[in-house]
């Protein structure tokens, strides 16, 4: 019961108005750090002094913020991101759905940049996610099995001179005791559409929990403009293991001086603390991974993983006055190799205030 409730509070705060943010509302920002110097700002991070690259110091003061209570910290912000083939190229296949969001508290306000120290400021991640073979009622010979996880996670966030770093450990729980098979069935059942089947289910990934750790070395350079390229490195072990490279390119004002965390399955950065700066900002990313396994294409069931797996991405983000949305696109390549192609995921992040 207990698993089933986790499953429906990652779901409905996804996809629910960005509440945190209303609560949060007493945050105070110099008028200064929104005018011309903030427009100038060469990245989504500013390392603590000045540096050779361009990088500047935030010229906004400490956002203040209202004491919450959380073990001694304050609440920072949350972000959150929904992904779907269905918002994508229309299918209901393999990378089939998640959901990913973040709680952020901190020792003290944020400032527009990473702290120095590891744990100043902590990311608490509750995430969902559902893959399933092609065909989910008759699915072919050596199609992928229909798979659940849902993970739970603590990240930290900091800097080591112009590197940004993220680390942390994640629980992933998979398996019927997830309770996403009955989720989708009943989804599947309110939309019209035919659910998985039950030998599709029975068939799933085994129930079990995996350790896994993380963790994600970036520099983000300016280039010119509004234009910022982030390169970085990621390392997984755990529910799977793998080494990954890539860079993402972004180009506005909204994101600058944000804290930004990076869906697992698509390689999106979705918003988690905001600034309010008005307008967009257009992201283009990609990466490649060598994986080494997968507790989802298991070698003992006879899956070959692909030689790499790669994700082309792009996207934008609005924000308004008081409401803001994020839509993009992910393109993922073969994970096995007996999936025949590729697909196509869409991204989506809706905040409303009132």
């Amino acid at each position: 019961m207990i698993r089933r409730y986790a499953v429906a509070f990652c779901v409905a705060t996804a996809l629910a108005p960005n509440a945190q943010a209303q609560e949060i509302e007493t945050t105070t920002y110099s008028d200064a750090g929104y005018a011309s110097e903030t427009a100038a700002y060469g990245a989504d991070y500013a390392g603590p002094e000045d540096t050779a690259d361009g990088y500047a110091q935030s010229s906004y003061d400490t956002v203040s913020y209202e004491k919450r209570g959380f073990l001694g910290r304050e609440i920072l912000g949350h972000g959150r991101l929904t992904s779907n083939d269905l918002l994508g190229d229309g299918k209901d296949r393999w990378q089939t759905g998640s959901v990913s969001t973040s709680r952020v508290v901190g020792r003290s306000g944020w400032t527009g940049v990473l702290p120095e120290k590891p744990f100043d400021i902590i990311e608490y991640r509750l995430a969902a996610q559902v893959m399933a073979p092609q065909n989910m009622r008759n699915p072919e010979q050596g199609d992928r099995p229909w798979g659940g996880a849902v993970t739970f996670g603590v990240h930290t966030h900091f800097m080591r001179g112009p590197v940004e770093l993220s680390m942390g450990g994640d629980l992933v729980i998979t398996g019927p005791q997830t309770g996403l098979g009955s989720l989708q069935t009943a989804i599947h059942d309110v939309l019209g559409q035919d659910p998985a089947s039950i030998s599709v289910l029975s068939d799933q990934i085994e129930n079990d929990f995996h350790p896994t750790l993380v963790l994600e070395a970036a520099n983000s350079i300016s280039v010119g403009g509004q234009a910022v390229l982030r390169p970085f490195a990621e390392a997984r072990a755990g529910v799977e293991t793998m080494v990954r490279v890539g860079a993402d390119l972004t180009i506005g004002t909204v994101g600058r001086g944000e804290l930004l965390i990076r869906d697992a399955v698509t390689g999106q950065r979705y918003r988690s603390i905001s600034a309010p700066l008005t307008g967009f900002s257009y992201v283009v990313g990609g990466d490649m991974a060598y994986v080494d396994s997968s507790a989802y294409l298991p070698e003992d069931r006879g899956y070959e993983l692909s030689g790499s797996r790669n994700r082309m991405r792009a996207g934008v983000h609005w924000q308004g006055e008081r409401s803001a949305a994020f839509y993009g696109l992910t393109y993922l390549s073969k994970e096995f190799e007996a999936q025949d192609t590729g697909q196509t995921v869409g991204s989506v992040r809706l905040d409303f205030k009132f």
